[in-house]
């Protein structure tokens, strides 16, 4: 599907977005076009009343640069299509010049959160980052078309993830970190259940793998039986508190489904020096089941052939009852910087609406294989075709979007699973149990 090809008129646009008081800023350049604008997809917003009222913007002889940063793999993929996205466009044409340079999402927050003045005008940064933006003063919020877009293109994780407290800061850009399940289908026939995978394994010699020795992870069983743990922050970015149950029926049911799993002759969190994805390699590979993400897709599907498989993970019982493997659901965002000239706060939130648009998802996605957030890009034939990204987006759907955590709980965590991974708990009652659960659960609340 292509992009809507109207043009938001400059009044109208301008009262559609919500400013903030943050002067720009500009940065080095990697490349340059002449600017010019219109929203990605403005069809799934109502019609204005009157959109020839206002007069277009007149061309300025002191051309105005906006700054994008993106990571260094699509700048020229980004730079080319804006140039493309650009072309025919009249109105802004010679008021504005965008320069696309090269910097990861990690790097980005890290630059904004240093210096936002100096930071770029639309820039790509990881969703667990959003609080920590916010509270430096850092997203300029999408408003009217451009939050309609945001809350009707795109799929439901996603949209949570660019959402703080009932307010949307952000873009959606990518709909693909997470993990699911990847299998052999000579060894694994039926990867429903958990208990199932382990035992088709077994009986065929081999193993399966996932890593709850990490904080990451073992939250598939913890939010699979209903077991919360985030933490709310302040606006100077500090930890105000953590909300956890892990001391509950529902957190006992997750530990008790651990501990059963780590029974399993592969303990089922072995990890290879080499990587997950070399645990099905034909060569030594002890693999029948791994639990793992979209970056071991190309490296899994070309060591198991025709006998690859994908699916979102399995499901666990614990004392009669079932419950679905959940998980983090990660996300790219693209943000925009506040600025003081509401004109070049509008272009900047057009530039942001295109970069995230479907057509350019989708071009990322052939490029690139990123995973888009975009509703009608996930749909298309293409991607279903991507057996990792079908499976991760029918698995995002039990997934909580992953927030901001302290460094203490990936610590703590991640001693919690090494304990279970050793057999700590293999012969404990629910008592002893429960009393490591309040442990875990008193020291995450402590964590800062």
């Amino acid at each position: 599907m292509k992009t809507a090809k109207k043009t938001l008129p400059i009044m109208l646009a301008l009262s559609l977005i919500a400013t903030a008081g943050a002067c720009s800023g500009g940065s080095t350049a990697s490349t340059t076009t002449a600017a010019a604008a219109k929203p990605a997809d403005t069809t799934a917003a109502a019609a204005p009343a009157d959109t020839t009222a206002a007069p277009a913007p007149t061309a300025s002889a002191d051309k105005q640069t906006i700054t994008v940063w993106a990571p260094d793999e699509v700048v020229e993929l980004t730079q080319t299509n804006l140039n493309n996205w650009l072309a025919g466009q009249a109105e802004w044409n010679g008021k504005y010049t965008i320069t696309v340079s090269a910097m990861g999402e990690g790097d980005a927050t890290t630059q904004m959160l240093t210096d936002v003045e100096a930071g770029a005008d639309v820039f790509g940064f990881a969703q667990d980052q959003l609080a920590r933006l916010v509270a430096a003063g850092a997203l300029s919020k999408p408003g009217g078309v451009f939050l309609t877009n945001v809350t009707t293109n795109n799929d439901a994780g996603s949209v949570g993830a660019v959402t703080l407290n009932g307010d949307i800061y952000a873009y959606p850009e990518t709909s693909d970190n997470g993990y699911f399940l990847y299998y052999d289908k000579s060894v694994v026939t039926d990867p429903s259940t958990l208990q199932g995978v382990i035992e088709q394994c077994a009986a065929a010699g081999k193993n399966m793998y996932m890593d709850i020795q990490s904080g990451w992870y073992d939250v598939a069983f913890f939010f699979g039986t209903g077991a919360e743990c985030y933490y709310n922050y302040d606006t100077e970015g500090l930890v105000t508190g953590c909300v956890c149950d892990y001391s509950s029926e529902k957190g006992l049911a997750a530990m008790k489904a651990m501990v059963e799993m780590a029974k399993s002759k592969g303990k089922g969190y072995e990890q290879s020096p080499d990587g997950a994805a070399a645990l099905f390699n034909p060569e030594g590979g002890t693999a029948g089941a791994l639990v793992s993400g979209t970056w071991d897709y190309a490296t899994v599907k070309d060591y198991l052939g025709e006998n690859f498989g994908a699916a979102k993970m399995p499901t666990f019982t614990v004392d009669g009852q079932t419950f679905q493997m959940s998980g983090f659901g990660g996300f790219k965002l693209v943000g925009v910087k506040p600025q003081t000239d509401s004109d070049k706060l509008t272009f900047c939130h057009l530039v942001a609406d295109y970069i995230t648009s479907e057509e350019m998802q989708m071009a990322r996605f052939e490029a690139k294989g990123w995973g888009p957030s975009n509703l009608n890009a996930q749909k298309s034939d293409a991607v279903q075709a991507n057996e990792a990204l079908a499976a991760l987006g029918e698995q995002l759907a039990f997934c909580v979007g992953q927030g901001q955590y302290p460094q203490a709980y990936w610590d703590l965590t991640q001693a919690f699973g090494t304990d279970i991974n050793s057999g700590k708990y293999a012969d404990a009652d629910d008592a002893t149990l429960l009393a490591a659960l309040k442990d875990l659960e008193d020291s995450l609340k402590e964590a800062k």
